[in-house]
């Protein structure tokens, strides 16, 4: 079996042009001349290949590797090896990122699964969709009628993109996603199998059944949002489900009915978000969050793992636990109970 490369090596680039184009500053200017056509970890990197240092976990790795250049603080500079150019940045993390897209921009949003730019023959567009010139449709897509989609933009394999839907230009939608009902802004990714704008789960719950509600609202997700793979964000019932500018989702998150989300927010993986919660600007969930319906969560508060959010929580705020409480208090009781505990089993037991 051969080993393909997914990624084809990029043409090199030379340290001086890369610290320009990233912000960094070389240690010695006299390494600017040096070419970089690849990335690799600090402890695997060979010549040629681009590496950060932004753990002190990794530091020990410094003195022996292999890389052409690394991107470090200045407090690790004097830690990496001779023969290896230092680029020095405040975040070096960023700024690798910034030079690693650079490098391979391919793999920063979904591509063509077929190789190909243009409309495919194979594809299924309405004669009443709309698409500006220099968008990529891949075999199998379905394009709804009235849909609009903006120059730039990819739609991948069997990707549906329902009747009147509005997508903006240099966006990406995966292989076999869904947007249905919904309104996208430019830059926008939506990575495979996510499912955008199927109705919300609304019931008007009863003994004799259950009525469904009809779902008649709107997902918008504004610019630069990223969508995980197989997330579902569902439309709003009476008013719009709403994404702010520059939030990112992982994958495997649900999101529910008349949810608004601010700018800027970290929606990490399992998330389960109920109808009609807010979520301010610059919000944090880790994995498995659980947020209860009709909450509001206040700018830039952090929420910690597996925790279950069942009222408010006011800005700034860092909670962890189920239910959610201040983080330096619930891990005071975790520590109280694992203490009884551990003296419940230590004591001698009676004759």
């Amino acid at each position: 079996m051969t080993s393909p490369r997914f990624f084809s090596a990029p043409s090199p680039i030379r340290l001086d042009a890369l610290a320009e184009a990233t912000g960094a500053k070389l240690r010695d200017p006299a390494d600017g001349a040096r070419d970089i056509h690849g990335i690799g970890p600090l402890e695997g990197a060979r010549k040629g290949d681009l590496a950060f240092l932004d753990n002190a976990a990794y530091a020990k790795f410094a003195g022996s590797t292999g890389a052409t250049a690394c991107i470090l603080s200045p407090k690790f500079a004097d830690r990496l090896a001779p023969e290896c150019a230092a680029l020095i940045a405040h975040e070096p993390y960023r700024v690798f990122a910034k030079a690693a897209s650079l490098l391979f921009p391919a793999a920063t949003r979904p591509q063509s699964v077929f190789g190909q730019s243009g409309i495919s023959p194979a594809a299924f567009i309405h004669p009443e969709a709309r698409l500006e010139s220099g968008v990529t449709v891949d075999p199998g897509a379905v394009i709804g009628p009235g849909a609009e989609i903006g120059r730039g933009t990819l739609i991948g394999a069997q990707a549906v993109i329902g009747p009147e839907v509005r997508i903006g230009r240099d966006c990406a939608i995966g292989a076999q996603a869904s947007v249905l009902h919904a309104l996208i802004g430019n830059k926008v990714i939506i990575h495979p199998g996510a499912r955008i704008g199927q109705d919300g789960f609304g019931f008007a719950m009863g003994p004799a059944g259950h009525l469904k509600v009809p779902q008649i609202g709107r997902v918008i997700l504004q610019d630069g949002v990223d969508i995980g793979a197989n997330t579902t964000i569902d439309r709003g019932a009476n008013r719009d489900t709403i994404i702010g500018e520059g939030t990112k989702i992982d994958n495997l998150v649900q999101i529910g009915h008349n949810v608004v989300i601010g700018r800027h927010c970290v929606i990490v993986g399992q998330v389960g978000i109920s109808g009609s919660t807010v979520l301010e600007d610059y919000v944090v969930l880790a994995g498995q969050v659980g947020v209860a319906g009709h909450v509001r969560i206040g700018m830039a508060a952090q929420i910690g793992a597996k925790s279950g959010v069942m009222s408010d929580v006011p800005a700034m705020a860092k909670l962890a636990g189920i239910p959610a409480k201040p983080a330096k208090q619930h891990f005071r009781e975790v520590a109280l109970l694992s203490r009884l505990i551990r003296r419940g089993t230590e004591r001698p037991e009676s004759d």
